[in-house]
């Protein structure tokens, strides 16, 4: 991996696709706007973000995981997302994912975009249907931080030579931990912690942010 000169971290939901995915799978319940009430508060870090994703998860119980399809159909990713990456891949900076959403959509963006490296949430599945659980390590905060961190290492790159870019609360330690952190189109407590921010929604915007592109 020596010919990696750097590597760019993003969340996927609200940063790189406009939509937030649990907030589509609560519309497939009819309850997505008990969902997406928890969901705006999560990510304005009035709620603690594991508590009410194990909250909002057990909601979307008895949904079968053909859903998947449906809602990957009907997600868009933001203005320019695809050319970012891109340019990004081909001067040697490795992009990864890193989810607070959930694994069976977040690897489908990764495959569609090249994209190697991602982290997201698994949720339980019993007979072909959604039990309202999670398994495994849940993507919060200090997740996040962690495999941005991990990630790094695993590349042998200096902290200088790390983005992240996110727009939640739950972003913000990575940003914080990245050589550069952008708060993208972001919630007012990210911004707030955060020295570089686009408020334009169009990653191409943040390329002049990176110090490092030859």
């Amino acid at each position: 991996m020596s010919q990696v000169k750097g590597l760019c971290v993003m969340d996927v939901d609200g940063t790189l696709i406009l939509e937030e995915v649990i907030d589509l799978l609560g519309r497939e319940t009819g309850r997505e706007e008990e969902i997406s009430l928890i969901t705006s508060r999560a990510m304005r870090g009035e709620l603690d973000f594991e508590s009410s994703l194990r909250d909002r998860v057990s909601l979307l119980e008895g949904l079968p995981i053909s859903v998947f399809e449906k809602v990957f159909n009907s997600i868009h990713l933001t203005p320019n997302a695809q050319e970012f990456i891109s340019i990004l891949q081909k001067k040697g900076i490795l992009v990864g994912l890193v989810s607070g959403g959930f694994t069976p959509i977040v690897e489908r963006l990764a495959k569609s975009l090249s994209i190697t490296y991602f982290s997201a949430n698994q949720l339980e599945v019993k007979d072909g249907l959604l039990t309202g659980k999670l398994v495994g390590e849940i993507v919060t905060a200090q997740e996040k931080q962690a495999t941005l961190e991990k990630w790094r290492k695993d590349l042998k790159l200096p902290k200088e030579r790390t983005i992240a870019i996110g727009d939640g609360a739950n972003d913000l330690l990575m940003l914080k931990t990245a050589g550069h952190g952008i708060a993208f189109c972001a919630k007012e407590v990210v911004k707030s912690e955060t020295a570089c921010h686009v408020d334009k929604r169009d990653l191409l915007e943040v390329l002049p942010l990176i110090d490092f592109l030859e």
